[in-house]
């Protein structure tokens, strides 16, 4: 009997906390929108890596008209957002219909920022370098609605304190922002933003070679400079490794295969 009511008890205390998930019903939606984001970027970059293998066949390839004219899935991802965006203003519907819509509207953000390199740059470089800032893109995007989902303040902001420390701290957190970008350290301010001890490593640390900073600050032959390179070629080529892992080779780094 009392391995009965522990098990009664356990079942009962599930359902209290699946009915409190993510506190807020506008912190549910988030959460879902951010996994509808990601879930929409892995399918469609997967596909395309499927429509660009030669060896798949049997995947469906892309959307073409008659007249032979390729749809982009921004498209699709923009037509998403319209209408889920619409039906959410428009109806203002309650459970579960706003988490529905949440998740479609997420898997349009996932699908339109999967291309964001093509309406950045206005040309298909999907596969080639430049087309790496669409990924750069999805984690930019992943970083600030994972910090808003989780209730962090961007700049530190906090409403306990007074309004001159309050103020005091927004302005140190994004002095410290704003080195980091001038370090060429653009996802580490993102995240610096909501977390302020990155921003104040990410400032303290050596800049990036191209940078304005290092450009300005670094001479030509300094032992700062060669620091710097080297352990620019070491995260680059970390984040190579990564980025292929996630989104591919760009052209330059494997055979096209079929057009993407």
């Amino acid at each position: 009997m009392p391995a009965a009511l522990d098990l009664v008890a356990a079942i009962y205390l599930d359902l209290e906390l699946s009915q409190e998930f993510l506190g807020q019903p506008g912190q549910r939606a988030g959460f879902l929108l951010l996994a509808g984001l990601l879930g929409g970027f892995l399918f469609i970059r997967t596909s395309a890596r499927l429509i660009r293998d030669p060896n798949v066949t049997w995947w469906p390839g892309n959307v073409e008209t008659s007249s032979g004219l390729h749809i982009h899935h921004l498209v699709w991802g923009i037509v998403t957002i319209m209408a889920t965006g619409f039906a959410m203003f428009s109806f203002q519907p309650d459970s579960p219909w706003a988490e529905i819509l949440a998740v479609l509207f997420g898997i349009g953000c996932g699908l339109t920022l999967d291309e964001f390199a093509l309406w950045l740059h206005l040309e298909d470089v999907y596969w080639s370098a430049e087309g790496r800032s669409s990924v750069d893109a999805v984690i930019v995007a992943t970083i600030v609605g994972g910090m808003l989902v989780a209730g962090a303040a961007p700049l530190g902001t906090d409403e306990r304190g007074s309004v001159v420390a309050i103020a005091s701290v927004i302005a140190v957190n994004f002095l410290f922002v704003i080195v980091a970008i001038g370090k060429g350290k653009l996802l580490s301010a993102v995240l610096g933003a909501f977390v302020p001890l990155v921003a104040l490593v990410s400032a303290a640390r050596l800049a990036k070679p191209n940078s304005r900073w290092a450009k300005r600050r670094y001479a030509a032959d300094s032992a700062k400079l060669e620091r710097a390179t080297r352990r620019n070629d070491r995260n680059e080529a970390l984040q190579d490794r990564l980025f292929n892992l996630i989104g591919g080779a760009p052209s330059n780094d494997a055979d096209d295969g079929r057009d993407p």
